[in-house]
């Protein structure tokens, strides 16, 4: 049903946790499944540093969420916002059809981050 890359970063995710301090957070949720992604983020000069997740959820979800942060770390914000579901699927070795969700549930918690960060830096 997954792939081994899926499996993988389930078993072993190399950004699980969170950022003390961060200068962001984002929060998702799909209440169908229940799955829940929160992201940290540490910003300097527009570049996300460091990354961190915290995924209530399937393997499909932590799994999502280890790949999006790899594909986010060390990225402009502008280029991170451009990271699509698609691309967390390809980084997975694709998705069951019915655990797609999980990786649109990242993009969404990315985005979040995002804005909370743009948000608090105009105040």
């Amino acid at each position: 049903m997954y792939s081994k890359k899926t499996i993988n970063r389930f078993n072993n995710p190399k950004f699980a946790g969170e950022i003390k301090k961060p200068d962001a957070i984002g929060e998702v949720g799909n209440m169908k499944c229940g799955d829940i992604m929160r992201i940290s983020l540490k910003v300097d000069n527009d570049i996300i540093k460091d990354i961190k997740f915290l995924t209530y959820g399937c393997v499909a979800a932590i799994a999502s969420s280890d790949a999006m942060c790899e594909l986010a770390k060390g990225k402009k914000l502008s280029d991170a916002l451009k990271i699509t579901d698609k691309d967390i699927a390809k980084k997975l070795g694709e998705l069951p059809p019915i655990k797609y969700h999980c990786s649109v549930l990242g993009t969404r918690a990315l985005r979040d981050a995002i804005k909370n960060y743009k948000l608090k830096k105009k105040k």
